[in-house]
């Protein structure tokens, strides 16, 4: 039995869609810069240094009076939430004058300022972590630079593959979606740990996967309909790409929401970011690199693609 397969003839490349998702990508992009700007990132423990103590009660306490008790040791800047339960409390303080081995005591000082609020209950120690200033620095550094060269990397590698106006609409499109999905967690003012950075350095990876799929096929269709214009050649590549982009993507976001859903706090911010490149990388493959690619092109989107350089050879 036969399986009669039936292809899309969207218009991705017509003016109204161009319009559309440049506004729509530009007004996003403008508002995480902007938000990056004014308050930054929520930066954990990792970037900014400082200690981290988790404790548990037996009983939810007050939140008021557990900041009551902690404003009375004079930590600075303290922060408290809860962690997957009321029960599960975090605290972090921020970077002390004292050394690493008066950290320790810290913890015990929180502990013991909070004891009383457990009543009979009790209040156990769960964890305790220090990072020191330069510590956190160095990640910071470390962080920017391993973005910064991965996508160096990726210029490299897609002008070298294709040509290099694919590779600045690539580079540009894994700009785009870095930036929208830092700018989420910049207005959200979530957590920006080493689990998140991790999160989108596989954004990246993801993303220029999807749109070499895209470029090849491009490549493909060029060879193929050399009388064809771009804007034709790039409208039928996407089209024949987009089945397996919507089933590749869908199957990724199913298992992200069920993690965003039920895999707990320890594991949100990471899965929060993931979800957004992922979704963003398969809208910026479409309406960001192609288009880019076909805005670039030196003769024009009307002009035969076939005519237009030198198609590159098959490596």
């Amino acid at each position: 039995m036969e399986l009669i397969q039936t292809k899309t003839h969207f218009d991705f490349v017509c003016r109204r869609s161009q319009m559309i998702a440049f506004s729509l990508s530009g007004l996003l992009t403008i508002l995480s810069i902007i938000s990056l700007v004014v308050q930054g990132l929520n930066l954990g423990i990792d970037f900014s240094g400082g200690t981290l103590v988790q404790v548990r009660f037996v009983k939810p306490p007050h939140m008021d009076h557990l900041r009551a008790a902690l404003a009375q040791l004079a930590l600075g800047d303290v922060t408290i939430q809860e962690f997957g339960s009321p029960e599960e409390i975090l605290i972090r303080v921020g970077q002390q004058a004292s050394g690493t081995d008066a950290q320790s005591a810290l913890a015990v000082r929180v502990v013991d300022a909070v004891k009383p609020l457990a009543g009979d209950g009790g209040v156990e120690l769960r964890r305790v972590e220090f990072v020191g200033p330069q510590v956190g620095s160095e990640l910071v550094v470390n962080g920017l630079l391993a973005v910064f060269y991965s996508m160096l990397a990726i210029l490299v590698y897609v002008a070298f593959r294709f040509e290099w106006r694919f590779a600045y609409g690539a580079i540009l499109a894994l700009i785009h979606d870095v930036i929208i999905t830092m700018g989420v967690f910049s207005v959200t003012q979530k957590e920006f740990t080493l689990v998140v950075l991790a999160a989108v350095l596989t954004i990246v990876g993801y993303s220029i996967n999807d749109t070499i799929v895209v470029f090849d096929r491009i490549r493909e269709e060029r060879i193929r309909s050399k009388k064809n214009t771009m804007a034709e050649v790039i409208n039928r590549a996407v089209n024949d790409t987009l089945s397996r982009t919507i089933i590749t993507s869908l199957t990724v976001v199913l298992v992200l929401v069920a993690l965003l859903l039920f895999g707990g706090l320890v594991i949100h911010d990471f899965a929060l970011a993931l979800f957004c490149g992922v979704v963003l990388g398969t809208y910026s493959s479409i309406y960001v690199a192609s288009q880019i690619v076909m805005l670039m092109d030196r003769k024009g989107a009307n002009e035969p693609a076939g005519a237009v350089g030198q198609v590159t050879k098959e490596v």
